[in-house]
C-alpha cells in the first residue's frame, strides 16, 4: 500500500455541547490543544423554573464551532482521527421522524417542570427505581 496522496489522521477533536454554550477543541497526538471555538446560545424562560434551549440554535452553534476550530488550527476534517462528544445529561429533544425537526423546544435537564410529578413518584416508592433504572 503506498502512502501517497493521504493524509495522516494526527488530531483528536473534542465537541461539547453544554448547558450555556457549544464548544469544540482540536487536540495533537500529545494532548496538546490546537485550537478551541465556542458559542453561547440563548436560554429561553417560558415560565418561573421552566428552562428551555432551541433545538435548531444548538445545532447551528455546535456545527459552527466545529467548522471554526479546524479553521483556526488550519486543519481538514481529513487530518482527523476521531472525536469524542459530550452533552448535557438530561437534557430532551424529541424530533419529527419524517421531517428531522424538532417538535418542541430542548427541555433542559434543570428544568423544574416536572418537579411535583416526581415528588409525587417519590412518596409512592418509586425512587429507588427511578435512580437504578434510568436510560
Amino acid at each position: 500500500m503506498t502512502t501517497e496522496n493521504t493524509t495522516q489522521k494526527k488530531y483528536i477533536v473534542a465537541l461539547d455541547q453544554g448547558t450555556t454554550s457549544s464548544r469544540a477543541v482540536v487536540l495533537d497526538h500529545d494532548a496538546n490543544i490546537v485550537s478551541i471555538s465556542q458559542r453561547e446560545f440563548e436560554q429561553i424562560y417560558p415560565k418561573a423554573g421552566w428552562v428551555e434551549h432551541d433545538p435548531m440554535e444548538i445545532w447551528a452553534t455546535q456545527s459552527s464551532t466545529l467548522v471554526e476550530v479546524l479553521a483556526k488550527a488550519g486543519i481538514s476534517s481529513d487530518e482527523i482521527a476521531g472525536i469524542g462528544i459530550t452533552n448535557q445529561r438530561e437534557t430532551t429533544i424529541v424530533w419529527d421522524k419524517t421531517t428531522g425537526k424538532p417538535v418542541y423546544n430542548a427541555i433542559v435537564w434543570q428544568c423544574r417542570r416536572t418537579a411535583e410529578i416526581c415528588e409525587k413518584l417519590k412518596k409512592k416508592g418509586w425512587k429507588s427505581t427511578s435512580a437504578t433504572t434510568p436510560g
